[in-house]
């Protein structure tokens, strides 16, 4: 692997525009010792399966001959591999390893894009290859599919040196430890995946390495490893309890414990002598623990201005300008009509919306919006998730956003981190 120079336990992927040679570069690594090349040039694979997918899989039920199943399949290759018994085993593993018991007796042409991966990633390991180069791993897959997907290919990548053939940096999975830009058939110096992303990608507004976080025996976040970059719009999801609190109370700057793990917010390392005001100062917040713990008898305009000062009540006089600004937010959220009225008089519902009100009267650059639409009713979920879409959605904005109800996250929602 002198030319494009891939160690063992590396995992690279080859990243550059269409036409750049990179897939030229990526099968010259099939004639190699150990190596197996497998490509997606659409949604059926290779393997000179094509023709008869695309003759046959919308005339299955017409068929004379009973078309061969995933499992035949497989089994008639393993036999038939120079070392069928460690083929055999190999593959009764694959097959638990990628769950895919329920395809087995499917024929081959019924099986989805996402069941083909599979199968075809099965029959490339089969072998026992020391690498697999894989040629366009996500093309025509939906966002779940590629997902799945990517967890296949991270437990693979534990006993497995992979080569992922890709064209947008987006693509790049978190398992890839260095990436070789490729230009006019030439391959470029092989960096840090982190490296490389820093340079194409949009500035890191978090970023995390290896955090853990835990309160006596129990942990909470396990060498967590996470990167939120400027633009994009995250949905955080897991069961009660599984650390989502947790996480969200690292960035917001409430949690000392932040202080002892590598924790990076809009740039600095945590413990670089920044202060708390530094960090919620970029920051528009509301959650169910905020709301509970939000006492303060005020005006709701008051409420909604102190977001500006990043306060839970006002303890000083906010200029006219700031008040101005309240009042356009309270107007854009439907709520001007309270403006005056005392915060703990209004009702729980009137109440999280002066506080989403609050989380973007600043116009953060990063929004954390845990359970934004608690408590609201059919029409006020509405009108506040139209309006997140709209603002949280805008260039440059980036959103972080926990709930237990899908539906209820906005049409930006781009990425996901599930605890």
């Amino acid at each position: 692997m002198s030319e494009l120079n891939i160690q063992r336990g590396e995992q690279v992927a080859l990243v550059g525009p269409a036409a750049s040679g990179k897939s030229r570069l990526a099968s010259s690594l099939a004639g190699r010792s150990g190596a197996k090349y497998i490509t997606f040039r659409d949604s059926y694979g290779s393997y000179g399966d094509r023709n008869f997918f695309m003759q046959q899989r919308w005339n299955l039920f017409t068929l004379e001959d009973n078309p061969p199943s995933a499992g035949e399949q497989l089994r008639k290759e393993a036999l038939s591999a120079a070392d069928s018994q460690a083929a055999q085993r190999r593959l009764e593993e694959l097959i638990g390893l990628f769950d895919l018991g329920k395809v087995l007796d499917k024929p081959l042409v019924t099986l989805s894009s996402g069941e083909l991966r599979k199968f075809q990633l099965t029959r490339a390991m089969l072998g026992g290859p020391e690498m697999l180069v894989i040629d366009n791993p996500y093309i025509g897959l939906d966002p779940s599919m590629r997902k799945m997907l990517t967890q296949v290919l991270t437990v693979l990548s534990a006993t497995t040196t992979l080569v992922l053939v890709l064209s947008r940096a987006a693509e790049i999975p978190p398992f890839i430890t260095h990436v070789i830009p490729v230009t006019d058939g030439q391959a470029g110096e092989k960096m840090p995946r982190e490296a490389y992303l820093d340079a194409v990608l949009p500035p890191a507004i978090i970023r995390m390495r290896g955090v853990t976080i835990r309160y006596g025996n129990r942990v909470i976040l396990d060498r967590l490893d996470w990167t939120v970059r400027e633009g994009e719009h995250w949905a955080l999801t897991g069961a009660n309890g599984s650390g989502k609190s947790t996480l969200l109370s690292l960035i917001c700057a409430d949690n000392p414990m932040a202080y002892a793990c590598d924790i990076e917010l809009f740039g600095r390392p945590r413990g670089s002598g920044e202060s708390i005001w530094d960090i919620k100062r970029g920051i528009g917040f509301v959650s169910p623990e905020l709301h509970r713990a939000f006492q303060v008898d005020a005006p709701a305009l008051d409420i909604v201005t102190s977001g500006l000062l990043d306060t839970e009540g006002l303890y000083r006089h906010p200029s006219e300008d700031q008040y101005a600004c309240a009042r356009r937010w309270m107007e854009t959220f439907g709520i001007i009509g309270l403006a005056d009225k005392p915060f703990l008089r209004l009702s729980s519902s009137e109440q999280r919306v002066c506080l989403v009100a609050r989380a973007f009267v600043k116009d953060p650059p990063l929004y954390v919006l845990d359970e934004p639409l608690h408590g609201l009713d059919e029409e006020q979920r509405r009108h506040v998730r139209a309006l997140m879409d709209r603002f949280c959605g805008a260039p440059g904005k980036t959103l972080l956003m926990v709930t237990h109800y899908p539906e209820e996250y906005p049409a930006c929602i781009d990425h996901s981190l599930t605890l």
